[in-house]
């Protein structure tokens, strides 16, 4: 026999009846449970802690998008490629001492030979937190030296050599803001940072790469003893290079310069290019050719020039390349690699072909005891742009070197200062023994007697 219908209902309301009351003691449970782990968290957990705590739990579950962003790290290393020196390596390497000096905690440090400052230098592996307007960015300086050959450019660095490197880290999210706006500004702050304490350098080639060295030479044009029109027409040249970068960009010529300076021994070459690079304020690169060892080398040294740069080849007639054009002489090397020495055909095109336009503001001085000696090759017109023939001292010349090494002024030793003139116009004497002279005494009578009788 089935149950009533009342009998039914009055089950199933029973049934719902037990159900809520089980939901109940459940969420009576709970909510006593909440309220003692809430009372024992407010009084055993700092504040802080606390705040932490509910933090990261919001984080987890009403996380936003975009909320965990990846860190981008950029590399700078110390060479771009072989032999060529990466101009914002060189920032950021000069960049960060100055930024940190007071704050980091380990600094290499030292003072360099003709340097009146102490130098700063960061540490590898150190890093250093930086900001810049609204975000934080993180830089790490990395060296690590190996002891690996180059064998690609035959050796031509040696066998250690060191993989230098700053790595800088950022959030994703500034990725435009660091590429368009801090590292420009990185810089122009270590540009700022030269022109402030520009001192000028001479480079010189060691083991492969170019080593700088402070240039402190005190020639200038107001000391050279020379022909005052041939001085001032130097001067002019100069200056008129200097001015029209848009002159020889309109004419389809890269923005540089040849002199080729020529003279006997001692008649002032190396003080005029002194004077030139002190006029100018440009750095110097003087390029030894007889210690180049092969055709990728003469290339990695003019390529690694800088702008605003004077490169000097000294004597050039004395390298024998530059007597034959098509000379290619092969040197000995080891069975994996063979390296030739330079031809004056390399020169030539690294000095004034295609080469010559990778840089701008870049003057090259030849000087030579024999111009005759030389290949037409480097004479003609648009190669060097200045023959400069340095003579024999002559009456002008006489009386500048008088004035710098004796004083002498106006019409002091007017006799003795006509003899010696009249004898210069008949004797072919270098300015070098004239100054010779003229050191021998500090009065002025015995010295200018002293060159007569010499």
């Amino acid at each position: 026999m089935r149950p009533s219908l009342s009998l039914q209902r009055f089950t199933s309301s029973f049934s719902n009846i037990q159900s809520a009351s089980s939901w109940f003691e459940v969420y009576a449970a709970f909510s006593t449970s909440m309220i003692l782990l809430r009372t024992a968290v407010n009084d055993f957990l700092p504040p802080a802690i606390r705040s932490f705590i509910i933090s990261n739990i919001k984080s987890l579950f009403f996380h936003r998008p975009g909320q965990f962003s990846q860190i981008i790290s950029l590399q700078i290393n110390g060479y771009w490629e072989v032999g060529q020196k990466n101009e914002l390596y060189e920032a950021v390497k000069d960049y960060m001492p100055a930024k940190i000096c007071h704050e980091y905690n380990t600094l290499r440090i030292g003072k360099l030979q003709g340097k009146e400052n102490i130098a700063f230098a960061v540490t590898s592996g150190q890093k250093f937190e930086d900001a810049f307007e609204d975000m934080k960015v993180t830089w790490t300086f990395n060296s690590v030296t190996s002891q690996e050959n180059v064998k690609t450019i035959g050796n031509i660095y040696g066998n250690n050599y060191e993989k230098n490197m700053f790595v800088l880290s950022f959030d994703e999210k500034h990725r435009d803001k660091v590429l368009e706006s801090s590292i420009p500004y990185v810089l122009n702050t270590y540009k700022a940072m030269k022109e402030g304490e520009k001192v000028l350098k001479i480079h010189t080639r060691t083991g492969g790469a170019w080593t700088p060295s402070e240039l402190r030479h005190p020639s200038t044009f107001e000391k050279l003893a020379m022909d005052p029109e041939l001085k001032q027409a130097i001067i002019d040249d100069l200056n008129r290079f200097l001015r029209r970068k848009e002159f020889y960009k309109r004419v389809g010529k890269a923005w540089k310069r040849g002199y080729l300076i020529y003279g006997p021994p001692g008649t002032g070459k190396s003080s005029l290019m002194a004077a030139m690079v002190n006029y100018l304020n440009f750095d110097v690169y003087d390029l030894q050719l007889s210690h180049v060892q092969s055709c990728l080398d003469l290339e990695i040294a003019v390529r690694t020039t800088t702008n605003r740069s004077i490169l000097v080849i000294e004597d050039i007639d004395c390298i024998e390349e530059t007597h034959d054009r098509s000379k290619l002489q092969l040197i000995s090397q080891p069975s994996y690699y063979k390296r030739s020495a330079f031809s004056l055909s390399s020169l030539l095109n690294y000095i004034d072909g295609l080469w010559s336009s990778c840089g701008e503001e870049r003057i090259t001085i030849f000087t030579t005891n024999y111009i005759e000696k030389l290949d037409p090759a480097l004479l003609r017109p648009g190669r060097m742009d200045m023959h400069i023939n340095l003579s024999y001292c002559k009456p002008h010349g006489f009386r500048t070197l008088a004035s710098n090494y004796l004083g002498i002024h106006g019409g002091h030793h007017p006799e003795l200062m006509e003899e010696i003139e009249g004898l210069l116009e008949k004797t072919e004497v270098t300015p070098a023994a004239v100054a010779e002279e003229l050191m021998k005494s500090e009065n002025a009578g015995i010295a200018l007697k002293g060159l007569i009788s010499f």
